[in-house]
């Protein structure tokens, strides 16, 4: 059961009635009428063999509102591609899989990098940015949603909550993001959030002073949240990230570019559980460890666009206030699980806040290092103006494959 707090900076709306899906559902399908909505599924073809994607697939199958499904097809080959087509022909809705390793979408890539417009690297980044211009493309969708592909304990009034701000016309919203508890039941998760994130929000207040941007960072309950949905417009000049500092990115993105009364967070789960990453504290290009890295980037290169300087003696006072503020955050959360009667590991959560502290200092030292590094995708905007043709291009490529490879 939700509770009443509003933060006064964003607006967060609850879930104060465990109202039915079905309420919701009736009326998202009255919302379509005059506001048009899709899914967006950035996946990995692996994770077509997981419990977790069937299951997703299966409750979409009852999703009774959605206009269009596009999915982004990751790592698959021909016959990869091929059986996707498959899985995903069970959903009753329009949709598309986009096969972002195939020839077509790959020689558009080239095109694009001809112009130095195209992703840097691979990975969900440069997936969802293939997705949102396809959404662009095809005008199918005035609102869109986006989860990923590895949610386990998924349901479908999930999706309905997510959605339902953006898509009530009564509603002034351009983006909502998805807040929940990160736990299965039985154990708490989310650790990067949880020891990384909002310690180092509370670091950063400490020792570069308050900002609109960190107390806006700080307003929601889950910013790493991979759950989010916005209207069409909001697509057009996002930014998007390459590396894991994603969801950071995307909310620095609606920071930049919107008011904050135009934005929400909303409750979607009860309990929710994923995939969990390694945390690889023996190689600083993997896991969490890497993800940890790109996050504090992520945050550093925000401040220093207004006008934060982050030397190295500064980033070591950051580095000690951070350490002691996520200690003492180990202390709540254990006290926290003991008291809900979950699995608790004191020893594990110490030592990822260690490996945390220190790559805090790792990321200044690749921020000083390379203070011209953008990250980022150009915003569809600026690649329609350079290639006017582009969308059209996409549209195509995406129809073809699908009716080559599709029967």
């Amino acid at each position: 059961m939700g509770d009443f707090h509003q933060n006064g900076n964003i607006a967060t709306l609850h879930n104060l009635s465990d109202r039915s899906v079905e309420d919701l559902e009736a009326d998202l399908i009255e919302f379509s009428r005059h506001r048009l909505m899709g899914l967006v599924i950035p996946s990995l073809y692996s994770e077509l063999a997981t419990p977790a994607l069937q299951h997703i697939v299966r409750e979409l199958t009852r999703v009774p509102y959605l206009n269009e499904i596009v999915i982004g097809l990751d790592r698959a080959d021909e016959n990869e591609y091929r059986h996707a087509l498959e899985f995903f022909g069970q959903l009753p809705q329009h949709h598309r899989v986009l096969w972002n390793d195939g020839p077509r979408l790959r020689a558009l890539d080239a095109k694009l990098a001809e112009k130095g417009l195209s992703p840097s690297e691979p990975g969900k980044g440069r997936n969802v940015w293939f997705c949102y211009g396809y959404v662009l493309a095809t005008g199918r969708s005035s609102t869109v949603a986006l989860h990923d592909a590895d949610i386990k304990t998924y349901k479908r009034d999930m999706l309905a909550r997510l959605i339902y701000p953006v898509a009530n016309p009564n509603f002034s919203f351009n983006f909502s993001k998805g807040y929940y508890a990160r736990t299965d039941g039985t154990s708490l998760g989310g650790r990067v959030t949880r020891l990384l994130v909002t310690p180092l929000i509370i670091a950063l207040r400490v020792v570069c002073g308050r900002s609109d941007y960190l107390d806006f960072l700080h307003s929601f309950r889950y910013p790493l949240a991979g759950e989010f949905a916005m209207r069409r417009n909001a697509i057009d000049d996002l930014r998007i990230p390459t590396d894991w500092g994603l969801e950071i990115g995307v909310l620095s993105e609606m920071h930049r570019n919107h008011s904050t009364n135009h934005l929400c967070q909303v409750d979607i789960a009860d309990t929710y559980d994923h995939k969990h990453q390694d945390l690889s504290a023996d190689d600083q290009a993997r896991g969490l460890s890497r993800m940890s890295i790109d996050i504090a980037k992520a945050m550093y290169r925000k401040l220093a666009i207004q006008g934060e300087t982050f030397s190295r003696s500064k980033v070591r006072t950051i580095k000690a206030t951070y350490y002691r503020v996520a200690l003492d955050f180990v202390e709540l959360f254990e006290a926290d699980a003991s008291m809900n009667g979950l699995k608790f590991d004191r020893h594990k959560e110490e030592e990822a806040v260690e490996l945390f502290a220190a790559n805090v200092v790792k990321a200044g030292d690749e921020f000083r290092e390379n203070p011209m590094d953008t990250p980022f995708i150009p915003p569809w905007n600026r690649i329609i103006s350079a290639v006017p043709n582009v969308l059209e291009e996409l549209r195509n490529a995406v129809e073809q494959d699908m009716e080559e490879f599709g029967s």
